[in-house]
């Protein structure tokens, strides 16, 4: 069996210690791993993220993984994370809710 790519691993280990109701954003996870691949962040939580709390990690406006805004809102409920609420969808996303980023950012440093 072969080893598991580091930044794979490291990536979902990151993830894997976020709390219930608390966030990151994709670069906040690439950032912790001392590396800008926010964008690698996402491909690693989209080809290996399902054994993880993928839905802690969003978008840096606050929105949830782009597609996965239905599948997302009843985590964020389960775990009481603080939600902002719009009467309009924006144009960015099909969801008329996001993550109150100040409310629920979480760092592994902090």
């Amino acid at each position: 069996m072969s080893e598991p790519d580091d930044f794979v691993s490291r990536v979902l280990g990151v993830v894997d210690a976020i709390p219930p109701g608390r966030v990151m954003t994709y670069g906040g996870v690439a950032a912790q791993l001392g590396s800008r691949a926010a964008r690698a962040v996402g491909l690693v939580l989209a080809r290996y993220g399902s054994d993880v709390a993928w839905w802690r990690v969003i978008r840096a406006g606050g929105h949830p993984p782009i597609g996965h805004e239905a599948q997302a809102l009843p985590h964020y409920r389960a775990e009481n994370t603080p939600l902002l609420w719009s009467k309009i969808t924006s144009a960015k996303t099909d969801a008329a809710y996001r993550v109150d980023y100040a409310a629920a950012r979480w760092s592994p440093l902090a």
